[in-house]
């Protein structure tokens, strides 16, 4: 549910009317102006097998008129859905216990492909005072990539494996951060001085905070079983209060 509401929110989303009801929707990742990502569709199970997802699809592509590349993965367990996408000219790219992964191509030759780069080696590049303004990077591999001096203010990371990255240095002031995994993650030495910051939502079992300062912090309808502040439990601190309270 939290990950659908990420997605609506933050990417491309069509809603799926049948009869004056919303009945579905799809919701795409749109890359530049040539690359599109089916990321889910879904379609009220009485309304499905009436040719809507394929009507769908068509309505998408056909919204999108520059994109050549559409991809999408799901699960090997769902048969209907491999057919499905077989049966729209999706092709199989990669495919584990866990996930098959498709990819369509259209050829749209008409389409100009100016400063666009596609299956390109740029290994150990380099790049120096290069101006890649409202550039888009997709399906490619970073790993072991180093960015300093950089200004990525507006920018969106969507879908990222950041795993065992440095981030220091940074200015997030107004940055928003959806549907993360940070186990194991360390904040340190960071300051949040013209705002406040928000957690909703958020599952922060096992979270440490040590010598920090945490003036007129608030926490509301949280479950804070097993919660200390100085080895004491907040529970019973909270019990004898109500008791007092009384």
């Amino acid at each position: 549910m939290h990950t659908t509401r990420y997605m609506i929110e933050e990417l491309t989303y069509y809603k799926i009317m049948a009869d004056g009801q919303l009945v579905g929707g799809i919701i795409l990742t749109l890359t530049g102006s040539r690359f599109g990502r089916i990321d889910r569709i879904f379609i009220d199970p009485g309304f499905q097998g009436q040719g809507l997802g394929s009507e769908v699809i068509r309505l998408v592509e056909e919204a999108h008129p520059t994109v050549t590349t559409w991809d999408l993965e799901t699960s090997p367990r769902q048969k209907g859905n491999l057919h499905f996408y077989e049966k729209m000219g999706f092709e199989r790219t990669f495919e584990t216990e866990a996930e098959v992964c498709y990819i369509k191509r259209i050829d749209r030759t008409e389409v100009a492909a100016e400063n666009e780069f596609e299956a390109c080696n740029l290994e150990d590049a380099t790049f120096y005072q290069t101006n890649l303004v409202n550039s888009a990077f997709s399906n490619s591999t970073l790993a072991g990539a180093h960015f300093n001096n950089i200004n990525l203010s507006g920018s969106k990371f969507q879908n990222i494996n950041f795993r065992d990255t440095l981030i220091a240095d940074l200015n997030l002031s107004g940055s928003r951060v959806k549907h993360v995994e940070m186990s194991g993650v360390e904040f340190s030495n960071t300051t949040i001085e013209s705002g406040p910051v928000s957690f909703h939502g958020c599952e922060l079992m096992g979270t440490r905070f040590h010598n920090c300062r945490m003036g007129d912090v608030e926490i509301n309808d949280c479950d804070i079983s097993g919660m200390r502040i100085d080895g004491v439990s907040v529970e019973e601190l909270l019990e004898v209060y109500r008791k007092v309270k009384q």
